[in-house]
Parts: structure tokens; C-alpha cells; sequence
């Protein structure tokens, strides 16, 4: 990001439910994306979705308040996926699209996703155009009270949603004969994607699909697959698909139990498309968390990989600068974007049983293109300040580095959606990658208590 912001991160508006994400937040931040989405003299929409949690109501009702309030009618969709609402923020001609969610943390949290009129999520320049009104007094440019918005609830979306996603499909693709357990997080995804699973033929399993307002992503879903790995054990299922809250990312499970993870589903995708020709550049865009070990197997077969900053947006924003359609995160964000503009765990699950069901091989076989290097990541929380940059830690990280060397990589970056800083080490030697690594979160822990 080009400079300090105060409210949006790299994945839109988030924190604690009524501490950081208030209603008068929510209010002001629909205000304030109606006003700069304000662009001529007709009648605006902004679709809203959102997840399962229970803040979602305060929050849904205050961002309503805030649109009606700047004259923008509002469609909300209830709980549907982030990207059934890129998609239905397209569909439905609207102005501006709105995920409330907090995506893989718990129901503690919760957060405000934006999305432009193409269905791309913000710009930065968009979002410090709306930052800068949020704390603004915008009395002055709410609506007459002829003017006011008015909001409906939109029937039939899950429907649209599920043909969007068969239709990435060939029609003549079946999954009759596969046992597909899906957990769904307790999330966004918990009717429409058992749904759309049986509707392509599959014996369909579901867990994860109970959401109380307080269970999402608690124990199951991408960041929990424990609960998975124990269902395809026990039914001897073909394949286990894991999304999480807001299902924009996913992570499968072998029939053998073993998780496979984005960097293995983007290795076999990469190489499916191009034999097949459809990659549109000889290459893949992922982040510097990916394993070494995708880059070394997409340099064998002639691919190259281009990272970029964490978070999905940084991947996307390379991909539509430099013409690739393929890209992701190593936690599960796959980007497709001949078939959405943003990740979409579901359509992404469905090309890789499509490529199973091609290849008649089993997931095991079909999702294990590389053996990873050893990577450790770990954790510091910290309560304010800024720790990376206390002169024991720049010192113990350039000592990591340097006992790594070239084989290896050290990567420590503050997390963007919660105050922890990560470090990740990777290389051939696990002893040596654990050692520098614990260096490294020793010297944090010291200073960032």
C-alpha cells in the first residue's frame, strides 16, 4: 500500500464486531462509498451479501441505513458467498457491490468488502477517496427526502450463483460416482455449495453447514480441516472440500486424508491449462508465502512464478496488469479469472473434480505435482508499536538470512487483518529453516510483549 491508512487493510474494513466495526462505522463507510460511487444523474444500486455471523445483522442494517441516506437503492442478498456477490454486483447492473465479513477469523470479527461495478474489489486510490470522507462531515451531501434509497431483500440469488458456477463447466461434465464431503465453515457457502456439488451428480456429504451465528469457522472450515480429514476417513469419500467463511478460498483433502493445499491446487491447474492451451501467459501469479517448491516444479515444466505482497487483491492487480488467468495464495485463494474477478473456492473445487473425473486418477494421485520444502510459520502477537523495527530484531533477522543463503527464504511481514507478525522461514534443511525461524520469533517476542 502506498501509504498508512486508517481504516481499510488488504482485505477491506475489518476488526472486533461493536469495538472497531461499529454501526456508526458501517453507516458512515455506506455514505461515504455512495457518495464517491455517485456517478451520474440515475438511480444507483449496491448489492449487499454477507456471511453468517451475528454482527452481520447490525452491520447489514447500518450500511442500508447509510446508502438509503446518500440516495442509493439497496438489494441485499443475505448470506452468499464474496464471490457470488462480485458476480451478482455484475448481474445486477449495480453501482457498487458490499461482502460483510470477516472471512477465516471467528464471529468475534467481522469486516466490509467492496467491490466496484466490474465486480473487482477497490482500488487504493477508490479507497482513499472514501477513507478521506468517512471522517468528514458529508451533512450537506445526504439525499432530499424524495431522494432517499430504498432496500429490498432480492429472491433467487443462490440460484443464479450455482448456474454461474456450473456454467465454468462443460456441459457434459458429470460427477456421478464421486463421494464428496464439503465443509462449509459454518459460513457464506452452507446452502449453495452442497447444492451446487449434487447438482453436477455428486454423492454429497455435508458438514459445516449449521451456522448459529456464533460457529463459523469454529473447528471446521479451510483454517480447521481436522473435522474433514476425520469425514473423508470415515466414509472412504473420493475427495473432501474445505471453504472457509466467506468461501472465497478453499482447500481439499485427499482420499487418503491428506491435505492438499493452494500451492498443489495451482500446480496442477497450471499444468492441466497449459496442455491444454488456455493458460494466457506462460506462467502463474502467487505470493511470497508460496512454496519454493511450486516455483521449482513450475520452472521444470517451462511455467514461471511471479509474486507478489499477501493478500488475494496484490495477486489479482498483477494478473489483470500483465495478462495472466491464473493465480492464488498457498492458504487457498485461487483466482480463475476467466471465471471471476475474485477467488471463488467453489468454482475452483469444481475445475479440480472436473480434472479428476477427466483423468480418472485418484485426488491423490492428480494433487500431488511437487514434494513442498520444509516451511515453518510463526506467529507474534504484539499490542502496538512497531517491533520489525527495533534494532534486535533487524539484527536477528539479517543474521537468519545469511545462515540461510540462496536456498532458502525468510519472509516476516506484519499480517494484515489481525495484529500479529508472521515468519515464515523455507529451505531444504527443516533443522536449520526451525532454527532461524525461532531466532527470529525470539527476538520479536522479546520486544513486542
Amino acid at each position: 500500500m502506498s501509504e498508512a491508512r486508517k481504516y481499510f487493510g488488504t482485505d477491506g474494513v475489518r476488526g472486533r464486531a461493536n469495538g472497531v466495526i461499529t454501526p456508526d462505522l458501517a453507516m458512515r463507510v455506506g455514505q461515504a462509498a455512495g457518495l464517491v460511487f455517485h456517478r451520474g444523474e440515475y438511480r444507483h444500486r449496491v448489492v449487499i451479501g454477507k456471511d453468517t455471523r451475528l454482527s452481520g445483522y447490525m452491520i447489514e442494517n447500518a450500511m442500508v441505513a447509510g446508502f438509503t441516506s446518500v440516495g442509493m437503492d439497496v438489494l441485499l442478498l443475505g448470506p452468499m458467498p464474496t464471490p457470488a456477490v462480485a458476480m451478482l454486483t455484475r448481474s445486477m447492473r449495480a453501482d457498487l457491490g458490499v461482502m460483510i465479513s470477516a472471512s477465516h477469523n471467528s464471529y468475534e470479527d467481522n469486516g466490509i468488502k467492496l467491490f466496484g461495478p466490474d465486480g473487482f474489489k477497490l482500488s487504493d486510490s477508490v479507497e482513499h477517496a472514501i477513507e478521506a470522507l468517512i471522517d468528514a462531515d458529508m451533512s450537506k451531501r445526504l439525499a432530499g427526502s424524495a431522494d432517499l434509497g430504498r432496500a429490498k431483500r432480492v429472491e433467487s440469488v443462490h440460484a443464479r450463483y450455482i448456474e454461474s458456477a456450473k456454467r465454468t463447466l462443460p456441459r457434459q461434465v458429470t460427477f456421478e460416482g464421486l463421494r464428496v464431503v464439503v465443509d462449509c465453515a459454518n459460513g457464506a457457502a452452507y446452502k449453495v455449495a452442497p447444492e451446487t456439488l449434487w447438482e453436477l451428480g455428486a454423492e454429497v456429504v455435508s458438514i459445516g453447514v449449521e451456522p448459529d451465528g456464533f460457529n463459523i469457522n469454529r473447528e471446521v472450515g479451510s483454517t480447521a480441516p481436522e473435522a474433514l480429514v476425520r469425514k473423508v476417513r470415515e466414509l472412504r469419500a473420493d475427495v473432501g472440500i474445505a471453504l472457509d467463511g466467506d468461501a472465497d478460498r478453499v482447500l481439499i483433502v485427499d482420499e487418503k486424508g491428506h491435505l492438499v493445499d493452494g500451492d498443489q491446487l495451482m500446480a496442477v491447474v497450471a499444468r492441466s491449462w497449459k496442455d491444454d492451451g488456455r493458460l494466457s501467459r506462460a506462467g502463474i501469479v502467487a505470493t511470497i508465502m508460496s512454496n519454493l517448491g511450486l516455483e521449482r516444479y513450475l520452472d521444470g515444466i517451462g511455467l514461471g512464478l511471479v509474486r507478489t505482497a499477501v493478500g488475494d487483491r496484490y495477486v489479482l492487480e498483477h494478473m489483470r496488469e500483465h495478462g495472466y488467468n491464473l493465480g492464488g495464495e498457498q492458504s487457498g485463494h485461487i483466482i480463475m479469472s476467466d471465471y471471476a474477478t475474485t477467488g471463488d473456492g467453489l468454482i475452483a473445487a469444481l475445475q479440480l473434480l472436473a480434472m479428476v473425473k477427466r483423468l480418472d486418477r485418484p485426488v491423490s494421485e492428480v494433487c500431488h505435482s511437487f514434494e513442498p520444502l520444509p516451511q515453518i510459520l510463526k506467529n507474534v502477537r504484539y499490542k502496538s508499536g512497531q517491533p520489525l523495527q527495533q534494532s534486535t530484531v533487524v539484527t536477528a533477522i539479517e543474521a537468519a538470512r545469511q545462515r540461510l543463503g540462496a536456498s532458502g527464504r525468510l519472509v516476516i511481514r506484519p499480517s494484515g487483518t489481525e495484529p500479529v507478525i508472521r515468519v515464515m522461514g523455507e529451505g531444504d534443511d527443516r533443522d536449520l529453516v526451525t532454527e532461524v525461524v525461532d531466532d527470529v520469533v525470539d527476538a520479536l517476542t522479546r520486544v513486542a510483549a
